[in-house]
């Protein structure tokens, strides 16, 4: 089974994720099909920038995002919205 999930990177205490398709056998920070995005939680407002297209590929594919994949992804869609409602 293919999974979006987010792949740890940065130095200790200093956390910066990269979100990526990868098999969900494969472990947290190994091999992995794509990068589709980044993810900064020490950033505030804004903190990630993932492709919603390739997101939207992945998904009709049959790809599962974890948790918190898709409350960035709803996150992003929701600026997104606000940005062109304006």
């Amino acid at each position: 089974m293919v999974v979006i999930r987010l792949r740890r990177e940065g130095t200790k205490n200093t956390p910066y994720y990269k979100v990526v398709v990868a098999d969900q056998r494969s472990p947290r920070d190994g091999k992995f099909i794509e990068i589709i995005g980044n993810y900064d939680p020490r950033k505030t407002g804004l903190n990630s920038n993932i492709d919603l297209a390739r997101v939207d590929y992945w998904v009709k594919s049959g790809a599962q995002p974890s948790d918190t994949v898709k409350s960035l992804v709803k996150q992003i869609r929701r600026a997104n919205a606000a940005t062109a409602a304006k």
